[in-house]
C-alpha cells in the first residue's frame, strides 16, 4: 500500500476520530469552565454560578464523543499494527498536523491572553484557573499527537493504552463533578415542575392585577379570571392538576400558594444577580409556600380613554 493511497473507510474513520477528539476537548473545557464559575462566582457577571444547561449539554457530548473517539482510535491502531504502511497515509498525517497546529495556536493565544490580562489588571482566580485548564488540555493534546505523528513503533507501544486510561479517569472525575453540580435527572425533573409552578403563579398574578385594574376589585376566586375572548384559564399544578390556592387578604392584597418539591432559596445556580438590591420575589423552599402580594392603587390605575 502506498503512503498516498487510502480507502474511503480510512478517510472517514480518521475524520470521525479527529472530530470526536475535538468534540471531547471542547466539551471538557466547557464543563471545567462551568465548574470554575460555580466555585468562584463573579459578582460582576449577570448570571451567578454555573450554567446548568451548559453542563448538561457538555456532559451529553462527552458521553457520546469520548467513547466513539476511543473506539475509532482503537480501530485505527489495530489497522496500523496489521498494515504498518497505514501510518504514512496522507489523511492521518494531515489530520495529526492540523491538530498540532490548532493545539499550538491555542497555547500561544492562551499565553497572550494571560499577559494581556496581567497588564490590564484583570487577573482573578477564576480567570487564572480557566487559563490553566486550557493550557493543560492543549499541551496534553499537542504532546500526544506530536508523539503519535513521529513514532515508529506500533506493535508494542503502551503509551496509547496508558493515555486512554488516564484521559478516561480525568474525564470521569470532571463528569462526576459536573453532574453533582447540575443534579441528577430525577432531581432536574422536579426542578422543572417547580419552575412551571412559578411560571403559572406569575401568569395568575398578572391576570389578577389586570382584573383589579379594570374592575377595581380583586376576583373572588381563580375561576373568575377565565376570559373567553383572550382564552385565559387559570392554570393548575402541572403534576397533580390541582388548582393553586388563592386567598383575598384585603381589598388590595392577596396570597397565591403552591406546593414545591425543591428549593431555590439561597442558591446562585443559573440565577441572575439582583439589580439595584431588588430580591427575587419567587424564592421558595420545599412544601407549601405562599406568596403575599399587595396592589398599590396609585400605581395600578385603570387607563383613562
Amino acid at each position: 500500500m502506498s503512503s498516498r493511497s487510502s480507502t474511503a473507510q480510512d478517510v472517514f474513520t480518521h475524520l470521525l476520530s479527529i472530530a470526536m477528539l475535538y468534540a471531547t476537548v471542547v466539551s471538557t473545557l466547557m464543563m471545567l469552565f462551568q465548574l470554575i464559575d460555580q466555585a468562584f462566582p463573579d459578582p460582576l457577571i449577570y448570571i451567578m454560578g454555573a450554567d446548568l444547561e451548559t453542563i448538561r449539554g457538555a456532559a451529553a457530548a462527552i458521553f457520546i464523543a469520548f467513547p466513539v473517539y476511543l473506539l475509532t482510535s482503537w480501530v485505527l491502531q489495530r489497522g496500523i499494527k496489521t498494515f504498518p504502511e497505514k501510518a504514512d497515509l496522507w489523511v492521518r498525517r494531515w489530520l495529526l498536523s492540523l491538530t498540532l497546529f490548532l493545539a499550538a495556536v491555542t497555547i500561544i493565544v492562551d499565553l497572550i491572553v494571560v499577559i494581556h490580562s496581567f497588564l490590564n489588571g484583570d487577573l482573578t482566580a477564576r480567570f487564572i484557573l480557566k487559563v490553566i485548564a486550557v493550557l493543560l488540555v492543549a499541551t496534553a493534546v499537542f504532546g500526544y499527537e506530536f508523539w503519535d505523528l513521529k513514532r515508529k513503533e506500533f506493535v508494542t507501544a503502551r503509551i496509547p493504552r496508558l493515555a486512554a486510561w488516564i484521559s478516561a479517569a480525568v474525564i470521569l472525575v470532571i463528569l462526576a463533578a459536573g453532574l453533582l453540580v447540575a443534579g441528577s435527572p430525577f432531581h432536574q425533573r422536579l426542578v422543572r415542575f417547580d419552575d412551571q409552578r412559578v411560571s403559572d403563579l406569575q401568569s395568575i398574578q398578572n391576570s389578577i392585577v389586570d382584573y383589579w385594574t379594570n374592575k377595581q376589585v380583586l376576583p373572588p376566586a381563580l375561576g373568575d379570571l377565565q376570559n373567553d375572548i383572550s382564552g385565559f384559564v387559570a392554570p393548575t399544578d402541572p403534576e397533580t392538576h390541582v388548582s393553586y390556592k388563592y386567598e383575598v387578604s384585603s381589598p388590595h392584597a392577596f396570597k397565591l400558594c403552591a406546593s414545591f418539591e425543591t428549593t431555590n432559596s439561597g442558591s446562585n445556580l443559573n440565577t441572575p444577580r439582583a439589580i439595584g438590591g431588588i430580591e427575587d420575589t419567587w424564592q421558595h423552599g420545599t412544601g407549601e409556600v405562599c406568596f403575599s402580594r399587595k396592589i398599590d392603587p396609585a400605581f395600578y390605575r385603570k387607563p383613562v380613554n
